[in-house]
């Protein structure tokens, strides 16, 4: 077995992954292609745990826009996460891997609440644990539920995917002269305005040593390819090719 280069990861999944072709909602064929490559990175006895969005069938930011008061708004995206951890959760365990779901807002029929030192210890068992309903709290994103989540859990890396396969200059789909960056700082990050994370989770990441690495969720083997310690992706980390040291307490 090749050695790996993480024990723990946080793959943090969007909503509009789910979607596949159709555009909106939960693509099934598409959701049990992220379970197969789940899987993948499973064989190698990674522990996994997953943050997921809700986008794909609902946004508190637009719905504010339109007129719904913020922070309920806000929770109906988390219900969106809860809905799509379960069918994502659905594919894994077809895949023959035994998945908890956990949500930020209790709802025990469905899920089990979270609880950082259960959760810790589904991950030790063997268990991929998907974390629903963000932080639980309006006006933060699933990304900054990601970069949390990962701190709480001991993760040593955010494994961010998206429909990209990294981070470019500007948006590869409108510039064609975009260059593409193998690793970036987390400060040129929030100064330059990249598309990775929210602020709020990238200057998370920074304060607590965090890398993340922003990736392509529909490159063949993708997952499996980076947890082995193959260049995949835009790395994103503390500057002279270090992470960043912890400011002193």
């Amino acid at each position: 077995m090749k050695e790996l280069k993480f024990k723990r990861i946080l793959l943090k999944i969007s909503g509009e992954a789910m979607v596949g072709d159709k555009g909106f909602g939960i693509d099934p064929s598409t959701v049990d292609y992220i379970a197969r490559e789940i899987k993948k990175a499973v064989s190698t006895g990674i522990e996994i745990a997953i943050v997921i969005g809700g986008g794909n069938l609902f946004r508190g930011v637009e719905a504010s826009v339109k007129g719904i008061e913020r922070a309920s708004a806000d929770y109906m995206g988390m219900l969106a996460t809860v809905i799509n951890a379960l069918a994502l959760q659905n594919s894994l365990e077809k895949q023959n891997i035994p998945t908890r779901v956990q949500t930020a807002i209790e709802m025990k029929e469905l899920a089990e609440p979270y609880i950082r030192r259960k959760a810790i210890r589904h991950l030790e068992k063997g268990r991929t644990v998907i974390f629903a309903a963000g932080t639980g709290n309006p006006y933060f994103t699933t990304d900054t539920a990601a970069a949390l989540r990962a701190m709480e859990i001991g993760a040593d890396v955010i494994l961010k995917a998206t429909k990209v396969d990294g981070i470019y200059t500007s948006d590869p789909v409108k510039d064609p002269t975009a260059k593409k960056y193998d690793t970036v700082t987390y400060i040129d990050v929030l100064k330059k305005g990249l598309s990775v994370m929210d602020s709020a989770a990238v200057s998370l990441c920074m304060d607590n040593n965090l890398p993340i690495v922003v990736f392509n969720l529909r490159g063949e083997s993708n997952i499996k390819k980076i947890i082995e310690g193959k260049k995949i992706g835009t790395l994103v980390r503390g500057s002279n090719g270090t992470r960043v040291k912890k400011k002193d307490q």
